[in-house]
């Protein structure tokens, strides 16, 4: 399925997405220029993964049966020095980290928890963003 999301610019930083059916507003602090008029797109980023990975285990819960009544997913970004890497020695290099924190409720089983810990891992967008991800840049006439 491809859904195509328009974008532009309003004042400054600010900028209005929309879908065809939805729309929403990204902007930057006011420490970076902006006028915080909506999460910046890093939080946009970290709730794609969260809200994919809750529905993700919501559906696998739902279709098993299992009393799962809450999914909370919390999301962190970070940029780290990696260390461990060829050619690190010349040139350093940082790796964007995102951290995911789950929370379960309801009275699961320590085997359904880590069935769900597992299937969190499998939604679409983590697979995406653990995958090679190729940017196709064109001119709009």
């Amino acid at each position: 399925m491809s859904r195509e999301v328009h974008v532009h610019t309003t004042a400054g930083l600010q900028v209005f997405a929309r879908d065809g059916r939805h729309q929403w507003t990204s902007d930057e602090p006011k420490e970076v220029s902006g006028t915080d008029t909506g999460p910046d797109p890093y939080a946009l980023l970290l709730s794609s993964l969260g809200a994919c990975t809750a529905m993700t285990v919501r559906l696998y819960a739902d279709r098993k049966g299992w009393p799962l009544r809450e999914v909370e997913v919390f999301l962190a970004h970070s940029r780290e020095h990696r260390t461990d890497c060829e050619g690190c020695d010349e040139k350093p290099m940082k790796l964007s980290a995102l951290t995911r924190r789950l929370r379960f409720h309801g009275p699961l089983d320590d085997d359904q928890v880590r069935r769900l810990l597992e299937i969190a891992g499998r939604c679409p967008v983590a697979r995406t963003l653990e995958g090679h991800i190729e940017i196709r840049d064109s001119l709009e006439p």
